[in-house]
């Protein structure tokens, strides 16, 4: 029996397929796409720039939940019911993100299965990283949390081609991912730069991330 043939995403031909119940929108840096307590009634689909998740407890202590970029589906909560927005969605830089309609969506992954199917491993693949996140903070130093925290905003391991430049990101925005504080990761990057593991210049915000940076993770 002949193997099956692998199943090359493209998000672009995929999505041209949705009749009605699709936008195309641009989003400056900062802008709000969605707000935590809004109603969830669409998905999104980063198609170029990058989009920070926060969520705020009840004493108004703000997290950043994930850092997500161009390819990245966010908002899929309404497709299991939730009436509600679990998090706030800000752009970081400039954006463009197309918003899919709940119904639209549910048309998509209903009429065609080789998008459910890449969808799903989209959800898995969330689901893992969010996981490995809290074991990476729960049990590991704040350093090679963010070592870790670097290398995947820089998308190392995925399948295309490593981008070392990680979008403009702020060291508010670092220690609220790797729950610690300013000072600590201002210590840490520093720390990187003067090892060779990343180019990093504060006034700009420049950031590039080297692959020996694995290194800090991988070492005990």
């Amino acid at each position: 029996m002949a193997a099956k043939p692998i199943f090359r995403f493209n998000a672009k031909a995929l999505l041209a397929k949705i009749d009605g119940g699709k936008t195309t929108l641009e989003y400056s840096d900062k802008r709000v796409v969605f707000a935590q307590g809004e109603t969830a009634d669409s998905v999104f689909y980063i198609q170029k720039g990058n989009v920070k998740l926060t969520v705020v407890s009840y004493r108004g202590r703000e997290a950043v939940v994930a850092i997500l970029n161009h390819g990245n589906f966010f908002g899929e909560g309404c497709l299991a019911g939730q009436p509600l927005r679990m998090s706030t969605a800000t752009v970081l830089g400039e954006a463009t993100i197309i918003r899919i309609t709940k119904q639209a969506m549910i048309r998509l992954l209903h009429s065609e299965p080789e998008f459910a199917e890449v969808f799903i491993v989209h959800l898995v693949s969330r689901n893992s990283r969010l996981e490995e996140d809290l074991v990476d903070q729960l049990f590991n130093s704040a350093e090679k949390h963010l070592a870790r925290t670097l290398l995947l905003l820089a998308r190392y391991g995925k399948e295309s081609n490593p981008e070392p430049v990680v979008p403009k990101i702020s060291q508010e925005t670092l220690a609220a991912m790797v729950g610690t504080t300013r000072s600590r990761i201002s210590h840490f990057m520093n720390k990187f730069r003067s090892l060779g593991l990343i180019d990093y210049d504060l006034a700009s915000g420049r950031l590039e991330v080297h692959n020996a940076l694995l290194n800090v993770v991988l070492h005990d």
